[in-house]
């Protein structure tokens, strides 16, 4: 195709002539896969179509030529994108390019596995109670892991024997096979992309190296926690293999529930029944809090649900300072199986009493009075 007959490489990929790298390459792949002649067979037209999109963006995906192009045309690619190696069949990037795009379908890009592995995270459920989430706790756990089998040192392979490389991939762990007019990478599928192959497996580990056993370790609970939080432990988790990093360790923490305490955030909510005659003449009572018990003077004509604030009693603030507040909240009890003196008295109690001593009840009618009036 002569210089003067070539499309302007933005049209052919249809973006603007300011297209970042990413609009380029996103337009290229949709393009691409359009054209591709595996999907055309036999379509001349789409195969030419497919070699105008692919020296379009070997040129424009390339930031020197890029340059090159927007100043001087095709002119400035010394006779086109096709002159400086751009083809099928030579030494050229192109293979590259495909695999860059395309790697994710057909596994191009995928790496031998004969390198060092991570070890596995772990996750480990920590149970702890209401006091220990609020001050702290240093806890022994027992955690089971995969470690490095002992009887062939983590390779895998019977005492006394060796692994092989793979005859198929030659140890690579990759093979490579002509996909239209690609040469395209996949994982090794008789060694799994390990590159070596075990005859005579370990009867220990059957093979795989790693060996389960079970670790001992104290864990650190600062105070302030709550449920769901979670502590990473860095290198605590699974040996890794071949050489490669331990996996990490994580706790979850599950606070189980209080008999007396409940949670809101930092604060500590704490419902205390006192009779009626307390609420009424008033009184003192004695609070439990997590420091210990504290008295608190409850004033006379206390209403149900009146809530007390302790100041500092409450969680400390999770890796920070200070601590919530104690919330006590009290609840007025209706006397139950009165006697018939005890129901005399609070008969006498009603035909004494007036609105006066119903507050509540005053208030409620008098706001229905100007609800309707």
């Amino acid at each position: 195709m002569a210089n003067g007959e070539k499309r302007d490489y933005y049209e052919v990929l249809g973006v603007h002539r300011n297209a970042s790298e990413t609009e380029i390459k996103k337009a290229y792949r949709k393009m691409a896969i359009q054209h591709h002649p595996d999907k055309n067979q036999g379509d001349k037209q789409a195969e030419e179509q497919f070699k105008e999109v692919s020296e379009a963006y070997e040129v424009l995906s390339d930031p020197q030529k890029r340059v090159q192009y927007d100043q001087f045309g095709h002119a400035g690619l010394g006779g086109g994108a096709g002159a400086s190696g751009f083809g099928f069949g030579g030494g050229t990037p192109f293979g590259d390019i495909f695999e860059d795009i395309f790697g994710d379908i057909f596994g191009g890009r995928q790496q031998p596995r004969r390198g060092g592995k991570r070890g596995d995270d772990l996750l480990y459920n920590l149970e702890i109670s209401f006091e220990e989430a609020a001050f702290g706790i240093e806890s022994k756990i027992e955690v089971p892991y995969n470690k490095r089998c002992g009887t062939c040192n983590g390779s895998g392979a019977k005492p006394g024997t060796d692994a092989k490389v793979c005859p198929t991939c030659r140890g690579a762990g990759q093979v490579r096979f002509q996909q239209g007019y690609f040469s395209v990478s996949r994982t090794c599928s008789h060694c799994n992309g390990e590159g070596r192959i075990i005859d005579s497996p370990c009867t220990t580990c059957r093979g795989s190296g790693m060996a389960r056993d079970t670790k001992s370790m104290s864990v650190k609970v600062p105070a302030g926690v709550e449920t769901g939080n979670r502590l990473k432990l860095t290198g605590e988790g699974g040996e890794g293999v071949k050489g490669g990093p331990n996996g990490d360790l994580y706790v979850s923490i599950s606070v189980r529930p209080h008999s007396v305490f409940s949670r809101e955030n930092n604060d500590v909510i704490c419902e205390i029944p006192i009779s009626f005659v307390q609420a009424a003449l008033g009184t003192e009572i004695a609070v439990p809090t997590l420091d210990g018990k504290l008295n608190l003077k409850i004033p006379e004509g206390t209403q149900s649900g009146k809530v007390f604030r302790l100041r500092e009693k409450g969680i400390p603030v999770l890796q920070g300072y200070g601590r919530g507040d104690q919330l006590v909240v009290l609840k007025v009890e209706t006397p139950v199986n009165l006697n018939k003196r005890q129901r005399e008295l609070l008969e006498e109690f009603a035909e004494i009493g007036g609105e006066e001593i119903h507050p509540m009840k005053k208030n409620f009618f008098d706001k229905v009075v100007d609800l309707f009036s």
